[in-house]
């Protein structure tokens, strides 16, 4: 399950790096096969949303030859107070027993007065295990971020040590 917090890391960040400008983020779906190859689609539709949806049908459905996949959409965090812009990253790893993890990274886009900032990520699922380390699946998403040097360095220029 760590390998899979990992990926989800590596493109959230991607994502946050595609919305760090202003922009409304292409759903995109990350895999990986066995060899540790990895690729990425864009999921370019009409309307942004059609994306979304064929991105977690694709998801759901899988590939023979991944191991584990990631989507990253922009969407909205419905908090109790409030609702935020968010990149929701949804991760499943596939095999005889399927896991699946569900974050968030909350983010105030540009533009704004304050200007562009990322927030701490929530976990909102972990599914396929009893009992989720989810200390250890922050550092592995965190190491994951970090593993995208480009993404990376937005992310760290931009995070706001607050949650919302």
């Amino acid at each position: 399950m760590h390998e899979m917090a990992a990926m989800a890391g590596f493109f959230a960040a991607h994502g946050v790096w595609s919305v760090s400008d202003g922009e409304v983020l292409i759903p995109m779906l990350g895999y990986e096969h066995p060899t540790g190859e990895r690729g990425m689609n864009r999921l370019m539709h009409d309307d942004v949303a059609d994306g979304a949806r064929a991105g977690q049908e694709e998801l759901l459905a899988g590939h023979d030859d991944w191991v584990r996949a990631v989507l990253v959409i922009d969407a909205y965090l419905h908090l109790d107070t409030s609702r935020v812009d968010a990149l929701i990253v949804e991760a499943v790893e596939y095999g005889p027993s399927r896991r699946t993890l569900k974050m968030a990274v909350p983010y105030r886009p540009q533009p704004t007065p304050e200007g562009f900032a990322v927030y701490r990520p929530k976990f909102l699922e972990a599914d396929g295990v009893d009992d989720p380390d989810f200390a250890g699946l922050a550092d592995a998403f965190f190491s994951g971020v970090d593993s995208h040097e480009k993404a990376a360095e937005v992310w760290n220029a931009h995070l706001v040590d607050e949650s919302v």
